[in-house]
C-alpha cells in the first residue's frame, strides 16, 4: 500500500537469506517423497530427469521471482505479487492457502514425523496413546506423547522467532549449517563406496508415460518448495535489490545440485523397483545398505535436524505473509502488530504455531497435505506471470535486478506450471477440486475482511 512505512528490520545478509531457502526446501520431503516419484516414473534416467527439470524450473521460477521482490521488496512473497499484478482478491488467497495448508501444514506434518525419530532414542516419544480425548464435530483432539512432542516443537520455535530476526537468524544459519554439511558428507562417504561396486543401470520396471511423468514431477516442485522462500523476508533483507537476487540464486542452485546428488546415491544402493516400494525413509534405508544397521542412529540424528530445520524456517517466512495481508487490512488486524521491542510479527507467529497445533491435535494433516502441492504449483506460476504483468503496466519503472533469461525463462515456468496443473485435473481430478475448494473457502472471509469500516479508510487513504 502506498505510504506504509516498514516496523521490520532489514538484518539479514544474502547468505542468511539463502540459508531460509535451504531450510525451507531441504526437509521431509526428499526423505519421505521419492517412492511416489518413482512409481510415477518407473525409469532411473527418467526419474533422475524429473529432479534436473524441477531444478531448473525452480531457477526459473527463482529468477522471476528476484526481479519481482526486487522491485517490490515488502514482506508477504508472492501474496505482494499477486496483489499487484492482479487484485486484492488473488494476493488474499494466495496468502489464505499460505495459512490455512501451506506454512502451517508443512509445520505440522514435520513436527508430527519428529517423534518417530525421536523414539530410536526415547522409547514411547511416538505413542499415539490418547491421555485426553476432546470429540468435536467430525474430528477429535487428541493429546498423546506423539502430538505433546510435535505441539512443543512448534511453539520452541515460535519462541525463536518471536524473540528477534536476530536470534531467529541465528538458529536458521547453526540447524542449516549442521543438515546440508550432515547430507554433504553422506552423499560424498557414499558416492564413494559405490563408485567400484556400481552395476548397469537397470531396465524400467514399466512404461514411462508422459502423464506418469508430469504427475512425478508435480512430486518433485511440491520437494523443492521454498525456493522461493528469500521473498517472504524481502521486507528484512539489506539492499533487497542486490542481496534477494543474489540469495535465490544461491539457495535454487545449492538445493538442485544437493537433490541430484542425493537421488543419484539412492538409486545407486536401492534400484528403481525397489525405491517404489520404499516405505518410510529413504534415507534411512539407504544408509543402512551402505554403513549397516547401526547407521540408522546416524541417519536418525541427521532427520531430527532436517525436520527441526524445516519447522524453523517454515516459523520464520511464513508469518510475514499474515504480517502483510493484516497491514494491508485482509487479515486479522492483530497480526499487523509489530513487537514493540524484537521487531517481529510476534501475534503472526502466535497465529501460525495456533493454527499448526490444531492441525496436531485434530489430525487434519493427510486432508489437508494432499492440496497443498496442487496449490503451490498453481499459485507459483500465476506469480512468476506478474512478471509479465507488470513489465507491461509499468515499463519505466525502476527494476533494481531483472530476470535472466526474460522473457524465455518465466514463460517455460508458466508453462510448465500450466501444463502440471491441467494434467494434476487429468490425472487426479477429485483432488484437484478439494484444492480448488480450500483456496475458494477463503472467499467469504475475504468478502467479510473488504467490508470491514478500517478496510474502506485504508483504500480511502491509500489512493
Amino acid at each position: 500500500m502506498k505510504g506504509v512505512s516498514s516496523d521490520l528490520e532489514r538484518r539479514l545478509g544474502p547468505l542468511d537469506a539463502a540459508a531460509i531457502i535451504l531450510a525451507n526446501v531441504i526437509g521431509g520431503g526428499i526423505l519421505f517423497f521419492p517412492p511416489a516419484i518413482a512409481s510415477n516414473v518407473p525409469s532411473t534416467p527418467w526419474f533422475l530427469s524429473t529432479w534436473l527439470a524441477g531444478g531448473a524450473l525452480a531457477f526459473c521460477g527463482a529468477m522471476a521471482y528476484a526481479e519481482l521482490a526486487a522491485l517490490r521488496p515488502r514482506a508477504g512473497g508472492e501474496y505482494v505479487y499477486l496483489r499487484e499484478a492482479y487484485g486484492s482478491l488473488a494476493g488474499f488467497l494466495t496468502g489464505w492457502t499460505s495459512f490455512v495448508a501451506g506454512f502451517a501444514g508443512a509445520m505440522a506434518a514435520s513436527a508430527m514425523i519428529v517423534p518417530l525419530y525421536l523414539e530410536r532414542f526415547v522409547p514411547g516419544s511416538a505413542s499415539t496413546l490418547p491421555w485426553l480425548q476432546i470429540p468435536l464435530p467430525y474430528v477429535a483432539m487428541t493429546l498423546s506423547n506423539q502430538t505433546i512432542i510435535a505441539i512443543a516443537i512448534i511453539w520452541l520455535f515460535a519462541w525463536v522467532h518471536i524473540r528477534g530476526v536476530g536470534p531467529g537468524r541465528l538458529v536458521t544459519n547453526a540447524l542449516t549449517i549442521l543438515k546440508i554439511g550432515s547430507l554433504v558428507i553422506f552423499i560424498a562417504i557414499g558416492l564413494t563406496m559405490v563408485g567400484g561396486t556400481r552395476e548397469a543401470v537397470p531396465p524400467p520396471i514399466g512404461p514411462v508415460t508422459s502423464t506418469g511423468w508430469l504427475q512425478g514431477l508435480i512430486i518433485v516442485m511440491f520437494v523443492y518448495s521454498g525456493w522461493n522462500a528469500a521473498s517472504y523476508m524481502a521486507e528484512e533483507v539489506r539492499d533487497p535489490g542486490r542481496n534477494l537476487p543474489l540469495a535465490l540464486a544461491l539457495g535454487t542452485a545449492a538445493v538442485t545440485i544437493i537433490y541430484l546428488l542425493i537421488n543419484v546415491l539412492y538409486l545407486s544402493v536401492i534400484p528403481i523397483g525397489e525405491l517404489a516400494r520404499v516405505k518410510g525413509s529413504v534415507l534411512d534405508v539407504a544408509a543402512e545398505r551402505l554403513l549397516g544397521a547401526r547407521a540408522g542412529d546416524v541417519m536418525g540424528v541427521v532427520s531430527l535436524i532436517s525436520l527441526a530445520a524445516g519447522v524453523n524456517a517454515w516459523t520464520f517466512a511464513g508469518p510475514r505473509v499474515y504480517f502483510a495481508m493484516a497491514r494491508d487490512g485482509v487479515f486479522f488486524p492483530a497480526t499487523a502488530k509489530v513487537h514493540p521491542r524484537t521487531r517481529t510479527p510476534h501475534v503472526a507467529i502466535i497465529a501460525q504455531a495456533l493454527w499448526a497445533t490444531l492441525l496436531v491435535l485434530t489430525g487434519s494433516l493427510d486432508a489437508l497435505g494432499n492440496y497443498v502441492a496442487f496449490a503451490i504449483t498453481l499459485f507459483a506460476g500465476v506469480a512468476v506471470a506478474a512478471v509479465f504483468v507488470l513489465r507491461a503496466r509499468e515499463p519505466h519503472a525502476a527494476r533494481p535486478f531483472k530476470a535472466v533469461g526474460y522473457p524465455v525463462t518465466p514463460a517455460i515456468f508458466l508453462a510448465f506450471s500450466l501444463i502440471m496443473v491441467v494434467n494434476a485435473i487429468y490425472r487426479e481430478p477429485v483432488v484437484s477440486l478439494a484444492g480448488f475448494g480450500v483456496i475458494a473457502s477463503g472467499i467469504p472471509l475475504y468478502l467479510w475482511f473488504s467490508r470491514r469500516p478500517a478496510r474502506q479508510a485504508q483504500l480511502t487513504e491509500s489512493a
